[in-house]
């Protein structure tokens, strides 16, 4: 049988469980093995205020979503409220979350090639022409507030519809500590800073030690920051979307031989 190249490679997939399958079905097509650790619970935000924005939808020029959460569950309360055959002009922070969108009926979507954040998306040519335009961010609860502040900056007026709330899971991440101890995880694959922060709340010191020994790959400079902030060694900056990041861990364990 030909050889494929993450034969005999063990990736730590820490998405929340509804998103890990996509990534994790890429490593075991190209022969590794994907553990499945999530670091992030996403529970569903319902609240009168989102669905009085969703109701308003014809009423702005841009929505905006900053994440493939802010997709799946923005467009889920959507299509429950029957209000998604009025969607404005789209965009999304990167091409992980652009294809969530087009997957759930969105065409048409802008977002930035490269990074996925909101420095990249804002440095579209779009988004140098806001003044006098409404805007509708989907996010989680809370988050950075660099977006909103240079759109607004910009003269545009901004909304944020807060659909979804990350967790901390209470994922046991003991069987994964042993494996690492055998010599059997390769590589970890990071969604987001939060994620990164919790996985490493997770596994605790000294088990740390373990994961700044192994290549960890991430979305975007910032994550990258921060992941050599906890001393983590080799970190590579692989995007955001399920292909990109398979076609980083393919194009390093190929070079690592």
């Amino acid at each position: 049988m030909k050889p494929r190249p993450l034969d005999g490679r063990a990736i730590v997939v820490t998405r929340p469980e509804r998103q890990a399958g996509g990534l994790a079905g890429l490593i075991e097509a190209a022969g590794g093995r994907a553990l499945l650790y999530p670091a992030i619970a996403i529970e569903p935000v319902r609240t009168a205020h989102l669905d009085l924005l969703l109701r308003a939808l014809g009423e702005y020029d841009l929505a905006i979503f900053i994440s493939r959460n802010a997709a799946e569950q923005g467009l889920a309360r959507a299509t429950e409220l029957d209000t998604g055959r009025a969607w404005p002009s789209v965009a999304a922070l990167g091409s992980g979350t652009r294809k969530a969108l087009e997957a759930g009926g969105l065409q048409g979507v802008m977002a930035p090639e490269g990074p996925a954040d909101s420095e990249a998306l804002l440095r579209l040519p779009a988004f140098g022409k806001v003044a006098g335009k409404r805007i509708l961010i989907f996010r989680g609860t809370g988050g950075r507030e660099l977006l909103a502040s240079a759109l607004r900056a910009r003269g545009a007026t901004v909304d944020y519809a807060e659909c979804y709330r990350r967790t901390a899971p209470a994922t046991d991440v003991r069987p994964l500590i042993e494996a690492w101890s055998r010599g059997e995880v390769h590589g970890v694959a990071i969604s987001s800073g939060e994620g990164l922060r919790n996985f490493a709340g997770l596994l605790g010191d000294p088990a740390m030690e373990k994961v700044r020994a192994t290549p960890v790959f991430v979305p975007h400079p910032r994550v990258a920051g921060e992941a050599r902030g906890l001393g983590i060694r080799e970190v590579i900056e692989a995007g955001s979307a399920d292909d990109e990041v398979l076609g980083a861990l393919v194009a390093y364990f190929g070079r690592a031989g």
